[in-house]
This record gives structure tokens, C-alpha cells and sequence, in this order.
């Protein structure tokens, strides 16, 4: 482990004993998978511990034919709104009251009062604007988990905002801060549509949106049940069975000029 590395991060005491608001941004490959893993870890919670989850999610999109079989959608869904449509689900089948908005996040629901925001868009502008609201509120939340991919590799990674409340050096760094290639706004974004299911296959694995999110909803797991990580999230590439932990570094480490 490299010597600036934290040996374990542990849940602060502020999520003691309460509900954990999370706020889920994006229901499409990652955002649908993660959404269902999240009813699950809600009842692992409710079992073992006296956390549980009040989740809502936003995507401005709908369902489509080349949706079906990677995302966890059915064919009397197309047309449907991605968010409404798997929450409703959820909901019914865990009895929750689980809230979602179609529209895009920041913008049709302000991040304001999350405990953890789940980041699951396509795009680097769509982080870039994540990260401005962050920025620019008056209470952002404690942590943001991000997953991406591409075809069959991709990474999650959870990291601490800068808050009024968190000492540089104690907070761990954010994808922003860990890949400041995400804030080049002169990158185009490659967000071009599939238009069926074998072209949507062709652009990515078909369990590739799954893997990552087990892996990304285990990591939340240890972290809300167990009550500490040991890595800040992983890559990892279907292609070759590899999985690479990312270490638990200091904002100092990934941005010497942090405190300057």
C-alpha cells in the first residue's frame, strides 16, 4: 500500500442510529443496477443495524428497446420513465416510499440534504456539473460514490466533498479531484444513443453495469454495516478478470495544491 494511504476510512458518528438519505443521479446501465442493489442493502441495514435508506432517484430519460436485457427493464416498460418505473417497482415489491423525479440532477432536484450521492451518468459534463453544485452549496453531502464504464472496464470510486466540518487531510479525495481530466470542458462527450440491443451490446458487456455495481454496493455495505472500508473502490476489466483496488489516499496526494 503506498505510504500516503489511510489504512481504514470509518462512517462518522453522525450516521448513528438514523435514516441515510441518498440520492441516486442516473437509473440507466449502473443507476438501475445500483438502484435495486440499494433495496437490498436497505433490508441488510434494517436487520443488522438501526440504519436504513430513504433513497430517490433522478434520469430525465425513458425506457427503450435497446435497453432491454442489459438494464433491468421489460418490454411493457419502453416509452416508460426509467426512474418512475424501477422505483414504483421497488417500492411495491419492499414496501418503501422511495421517491423519483424525472429530470435531471442538479437542476429538477437540488443535492441539498443527501447524505450520499450516487453518481451514474454517462458523460464528464454531467460530473463537472455534479461537482459545481457541490461546490457552490450550502450543504453538500458527506460522500460521493461515482461509477462509470466503458465497454467492459469501468471503475466506482467514493470520495468526501469539502465541507465545512471536514479537515483536508481526513477527507478522502472525490473523482473529481482523483481524475482532473473530468474537468477539461474542451473533451467532447461520448454519449452517442444505441439504437437496439445488439448495437447497445456491441457498445458495452452485457454484465459489465452489473459487476460494478456488486462491487460498488459492496463497498456500501462495509462502509454503512460494518462501519469501515479499506479501499476508496476499485477498476476493474471483464475482459481480463482483473480487479485493482484504489487506495485510500489523501486529498494532499492526488492535489499537492489542496492546502495552498
Amino acid at each position: 500500500m503506498p505510504p500516503d494511504s489511510t489504512e481504514r476510512h470509518y462512517l462518522p458518528a453522525a450516521f448513528d442510529n438514523r435514516t441515510i438519505h441518498i440520492l441516486l443521479v442516473g437509473c440507466g446501465g449502473n443507476g438501475a443496477q445500483m438502484l435495486m442493489g440499494l433495496a437490498s442493502l436497505d433490508t441488510a441495514l434494517r436487520a443488522i443495524s438501526s440504519r436504513s435508506l430513504d433513497v430517490t432517484v433522478a434520469d430525465d430519460d425513458i425506457v427503450t428497446e435497446a435497453n432491454l436485457g442489459r438494464q433491468p427493464f421489460y418490454r411493457c416498460d419502453v416509452g416508460n420513465s426509467k426512474a418512475r418505473t424501477l422505483t414504483e417497482r421497488i417500492n411495491i415489491a419492499h414496501g418503501l416510499a422511495w421517491k423519483a423525479v424525472h429530470g435531471r440532477s442538479p437542476g429538477a432536484i437540488s443535492i441539498e440534504g443527501a447524505d450520499i450521492l450516487i453518481s451514474c451518468v454517462d458523460t464528464a459534463s454531467g460530473r463537472r456539473a455534479l461537482g459545481a453544485a457541490i461546490a457552490n452549496g450550502k450543504a453538500p453531502p458527506a460522500y460521493w460514490m461515482d461509477l462509470g464504464n466503458r465497454a467492459s472496464d469501468g471503475q466506482y470510486l467514493i470520495g468526501c466533498p469539502a465541507r465545512a466540518s471536514h479537515e483536508q487531510h481526513e477527507r478522502l479525495p472525490t473523482v473529481i479531484e482523483h481524475f482532473p481530466e473530468l474537468a477539461d470542458e474542451s473533451v467532447a462527450d461520448d454519449d452517442a444513443p444505441s439504437c437496439s440491443v445488439a448495437e447497445a451490446l456491441e457498445r458495452q458487456s452485457l454484465f459489465i453495469n452489473r459487476v460494478l455495481a456488486s462491487h460498488a454496493l459492496a463497498l456500501l455495505f462495509d462502509l454503512l454495516g460494518r462501519g469501515s472500508i479499506g479501499n476508496a473502490g476499485a477498476f476493474l476489466n471483464l475482459a481480463s478478470g482483473q480487479v485493482v483496488p484504489i487506495p485510500l489516499l489523501s486529498v494532499e496526494s492526488v492535489n499537492p495544491r489542496a492546502n495552498q
